[in-house]
């Protein structure tokens, strides 16, 4: 069964740091582009961060660059989105999708083949 299980969400407060996990059962995440979406209360998903698994190339929202990284860990099978200097407005729920070609748009959603369930990042004090 194909399986994507996000995970490492949780309370923080603003400026600290969470590691999100992505981890795949039942495929080879490394021959997949792996993208993280989120959704904040209210608004529509979006793209946050993108990595392509032709070329390893990542794509980060403008507003998230500089403060969060996507990495890959073959041996686990697992994408990590490292998330520092959090604010506020990155609190949603995020969710990691997988595409078995490198989308032509890295953040259309229709080009992603499988979803994971979201887990929940909220920045407060």
């Amino acid at each position: 069964e194909v399986q994507l299980q996000a995970s490492g969400g949780g309370l923080v407060q603003p400026g600290g740091s969470l590691r999100l996990s992505c981890a795949a059962s039942g495929f080879t995440l490394d021959d997949y582009a792996i993208t993280w979406f989120r959704r904040a209360p209210g608004k529509e998903r979006e793209g946050v961060s993108s990595i392509y698994s032709s070329n390893g190339n990542t794509y980060y929202a403008d507003v998230v660059k500089g403060r969060f990284t996507i990495s890959r860990d073959n041996a686990k099978n697992t994408v990590y989105l490292h998330m520092n200097s959090l604010k506020s407005e990155d609190t949603a729920v995020y969710y990691c999708a997988a595409a078995q070609r490198d989308p032509r748009l890295v953040w259309k959603e229709a080009e992603y083949d499988y979803w994971g369930r979201g887990t929940q990042v909220t920045v407060s004090s």
